[in-house]
């Protein structure tokens, strides 16, 4: 985020000495409210191509293994391009490098789901699926797992049809 905001002010800083460089060139002819309009729309160009580019940069950056699932798009009335061209504002990935099956139990599929957000950090959650059943349950204190495989505690969540983490967890195994 300080990264963000520097690269900002140094956008309407190098705008506004463009606009300088040039009001000289041409001998003083540009009017004097052209720098600080330059300069403030640079800052805005850079704050939006900032809001663009982070889901494109994290997702680039994301290790192997970790599938993107789920995306959740933004916007906002005080940004009115976002209703033509929305942003991706955070996103869901699945570490499937990681999914644990248990023998008893071969429907079922222990798994981390990774949480990106555009101004949070990271973070964790153990989801527990049921590919047959095509059921979910996040992983709370008041599970427990018996030997034999069985489950008991979960609150299971019946996603909609075609939802892309329970597809993800189950395809990836």
């Amino acid at each position: 985020m300080f990264v963000e905001l520097i690269a900002t002010v140094f956008a309407g800083i190098a705008a506004a000495g463009i606009v300088l460089a040039l009001n000289k060139g041409l001998g003083g002819r540009l009017p004097k409210w052209f720098m600080p309009v330059a300069a403030g729309l640079a800052m805005i160009g850079a704050t939006v191509s900032n809001e663009y580019s982070w889901y494109p940069r994290t997702k680039a950056s994301l290790p192997d293994g970790l599938v993107i699932a789920e995306t959740v798009e933004a916007k906002a009335l005080y940004k009115p391009w976002t209703y033509a061209y929305p942003y991706v504002e955070r996103f869901m990935a699945v570490d499937t490098a990681t999914i644990r099956k248990h023998d008893a139990a071969p429907s079922h599929r222990l798994v981390d789901i990774y949480l990106f957000g555009r101004w949070s950090p990271v973070s964790k959650l153990p989801i527990l699926a049921d590919c047959e059943t095509r059921r979910r349950a996040a992983l709370t204190d008041a599970i427990s797992f018996e030997s034999d495989g069985i489950v008991t505690g979960a609150e299971w969540l019946t996603p909609p049809e075609g939802d892309n983490m329970l597809a993800t967890i189950c395809e990836a195994s």
